[in-house]
């Protein structure tokens, strides 16, 4: 079986890198996108295993952007992690509504992402 592919979509270089190296470390392909139309048209084209996804980018917001996979029968089926600094209840309550999977609020913990991201493969292939 090949390698599970990761999309991260952020446009913090900081936060790509950080990201690009622990998912390779752990031997995930990554594809990578910096801003939410980008993000859009790569998971449509690449069909990623999960979608690792920013909130505030520039272009589309990552909300939009996951309401865009999941309304889109070719990636309704990809789970979703929105990775956003906005922590407060009426923020994660919109990234639920969504239809994301997850949601990881920054500063995060990269193994924490690590063992989700597992966890959501896992149950995808299953």
């Amino acid at each position: 079986m090949p390698d599970p592919t990761v999309l991260v979509v952020d446009d913090d270089p900081v936060i790509q890198t950080l990201l690009q190296v622990n998912f390779e470390m752990e031997g995930y392909t990554v594809v990578e996108a910096v801003d939410g139309v980008e993000g859009l048209a790569r998971a449509r084209a690449d069909l990623p295993d999960v979608v690792v996804l920013d909130i505030m980018m520039p272009k589309m917001n990552g909300l939009d952007v996951a309401s865009a996979l999941k309304a889109d029968p070719a990636t309704a089926d990809i789970p979703v992690i929105l990775l956003s600094a906005k922590a407060q209840e009426s923020d994660i309550r919109a990234g639920q509504s969504t239809g994301a999977e997850d949601y990881i609020t920054k500063p995060f913990d990269p193994l924490d992402l690590l063992d989700r991201v597992a966890a959501l493969i896992t149950k995808q292939r299953s």
